[in-house]
């Protein structure tokens, strides 16, 4: 059996085991197989591997996108990008890529205006890593909002003003907020204050329309969630398993 999977905690929906499970089934790859590895903790990755020698990739999500980093033989990772989402396994090496990237700008690229100039990314987790080399390659300026000040951040949640949200017309949603089933939450930012000139992008696919990317909606902001994102990003995954790129 040929064997792939995803790593990450908890697991409980998830698109990457449905998409390739469907996409096996289509191509008539019968000894191909998608696995989901719910590990409490990074360091059980090592048993993961050891209890599935037909692994040959790993797709890694929330929260280990960092943390595997230490258990990578090698690195296809674009300079300054230090979060993993894709594994190639060879020989018992682990090659670490990042797709998150690609699927990123090419998703975000589509409802991009000329006046869209800074963000604000809510979230510093390992999809933030992405999220911010897209847009310093785009010269797009932008401040890191989280809960509370840390080194990888830049303003807390409890510093956004109106004044803000107006001068920054990206705002792009890296947290968990807001996925099924806690469809109710979402990251608390002075809605009132956007317009029409904003782009909202959340990174979430279930449920399609989050509670943010619906309050950006009403104010007329143009709104895109990661589905498009999460299929690139997973086909991306494909090549580099199967060493077509």
């Amino acid at each position: 059996m040929i064997r792939f999977g995803l790593i990450g905690y908890p697991l409980s929906h998830s698109f990457s085991k449905k998409y390739f499970t469907e996409k096996f089934e289509k191509e008539g790859l019968r000894d191909h197989v998608y696995d989901l590895f719910p590990i409490p903790s990074i360091d059980d990755l090592p048993a993961v591997l050891s209890a599935n020698k037909d692994l040959r990739g790993l797709n890694v999500t929330i929260p280990y996108k960092q943390q595997v980093l230490k258990y990578l033989h090698t690195s296809n990772l674009p300079e300054g990008v230090q979060a993993c989402n894709c594994i190639k396994i060879e020989n018992g090496k682990l090659t670490g890529n990042n797709t998150d990237v690609t699927g990123f700008e090419i998703s975000f690229l589509q409802l991009l205006r000329p006046h869209h100039k800074k963000a604000l990314v809510l979230g510093n987790g390992g999809a933030t890593v992405a999220v911010t080399f897209v847009l310093r390659k785009l010269n797009i300026g932008y401040e890191i909002v989280s809960r509370r000040k840390r080194e990888d951040s830049t303003l807390t949640y409890n510093e956004l003003t109106e004044e803000i949200i107006k001068e920054h017309t990206v705002i792009i949603n890296t947290t968990p907020l807001g996925t099924f089933p806690s469809v109710n939450e979402a990251a608390p930012i002075p809605y009132h204050a956007i317009t029409r000139d904003h782009y909202l992008f959340d990174l979430i696919y279930n449920p399609e329309k989050t509670l943010f990317l619906k309050k950006g909606e009403e104010r007329g902001a143009a709104i895109k969630n990661g589905y498009e994102m999460l299929v690139i990003q997973a086909e991306e995954s494909w090549k580099i398993w199967k060493g077509l790129v």
